[in-house]
């Protein structure tokens, strides 16, 4: 059966920023590139968040999140790589040769000389909110995420949650809203500390230690909400007190399922993948990058994803031929970028004339 699979040099578990640029760079390695994408789109964590504004990408202006996707997405099919979707590879077996042999769970196979696993948190499921009879009003007006920022318009707006999109999110609407409240659990913000002091120097209404207790609605649409203040334990403390909305966002984080893999014997620190400074694992052959790849000095940007892929495919490539250069010449001097040039230079010509 394998005599039938077509053997490629690097295989990209993940369609998400690290596994989109390590798709890129293997290009610019010149290695024969496969990614394998669990969902039936490509950018990850990215696709959770269209119309957040990404400030934080070296040489990018702000940038709305799903433009960004797009970007990251062309860049990856630069060198034509072999692009899969809607696959989730459960099992794994190394061939007497080396070789690895990747199965999905429909049953599909694949054959590779090295991995780099970009799961991300692995297969991504937002946190609902655990209220009974929450879900009916999903369907009008509880969100859980942002897609159109004019949707909230003029709309009194409780966001509950704690981290950056809570915040984030706080500091988008505040400005198109009519009024904006968050409600947090704990006294501190688990946000950047810039966007968080920007969130209380504004407008909006910051209600800490507080947790939603009951939604109240009319049909399937959601009128008010009672929150109330919660001791360390998550107690209500006092009698609750009911907000009157028109949107409720929930920002209670993500909850990722690396599913099988963690049945392969890859060695794991905390909840990742533990990695060496080549993001090598301790699994010959496989590497790791994004946020599934947890080392020393760990950068959890998206900065930090494309620098861990970059290295990833530096490693899988001296895997494959030690005596390969240890990594790619840049761009600006690099022969694979010639032709590439030329076309482009072509169309900003004919865009001038224009």
């Amino acid at each position: 059966m394998t005599e039938k699979l077509e053997l490629y040099d690097v295989t990209i578990i993940g369609g998400g920023p690290a596994g989109l640029y390590a798709a890129f760079y293997s290009g610019m390695r010149d290695m024969k590139t496969k990614l394998i994408e669990a969902k039936e789109e490509l950018g990850g964590r990215t696709l959770i968040y269209p119309e957040k504004m990404i400030w934080d990408v070296g040489g990018v202006t702000p940038i709305r999140c799903s433009q960004l996707t797009r970007q990251m997405i062309e860049q990856a099919y630069t060198f034509e790589p072999t692009i899969v979707l809607g696959q989730q590879i459960t099992g794994l077996e190394r061939l007497e040769d080396g070789t690895m042999l990747l199965t999905a769970e429909s049953g599909e196979q694949h054959l590779s000389k090295t991995l780099i696993l970009a799961l991300g948190h692995g297969v991504l499921k937002l946190a609902k909110l655990d209220i009974s009879g929450a879900e009916r009003y999903e369907v009008t007006n509880l969100y859980y995420t942002v897609e159109e920022l004019e949707s909230f318009r003029g709309k009194q707006v409780l966001i509950s949650g704690g981290g950056d999109s809570a915040v984030d999110w706080a500091n988008e609407l505040v400005s198109i809203a009519a009024s904006v409240t968050v409600v947090h659990r704990r006294e501190r913000f688990g946000g950047h500390e810039r966007s968080v002091r920007r969130m209380k120097e504004s407008s909006v209404q910051v209600r800490t230690p507080y947790a939603v207790t009951q939604l109240h609605g009319r049909g399937d649409r959601i009128e008010a909400v009672s929150i109330a203040q919660i001791n360390a334990d998550g107690e209500p403390m006092h009698e609750s007190e009911q907000i009157a909305v028109d949107a409720v966002l929930i920002n209670h984080g993500l909850r990722g399922d690396f599913g099988p893999v963690v049945t392969w014997g890859l060695e794991k620190k905390d909840w990742n993948f533990k990695a060496d400074e080549k993001l090598a694992t301790n699994l010959p052959g496989i590497f790791v990058a994004g946020d599934a790849a947890n080392y020393g000095s760990k950068l959890h940007l998206l900065a930090g994803a494309f620098t861990d892929a970059a290295l990833a495919v530096n490693s899988a490539k001296h895997y494959l031929d030690p005596e390969a250069p240890q990594r790619a010449q840049v761009s600006s001097h690099n022969a694979k970028f010639t032709e590439k040039n030329k076309a482009f230079d072509a169309v900003e010509e004919g865009e001038g004339e224009a």
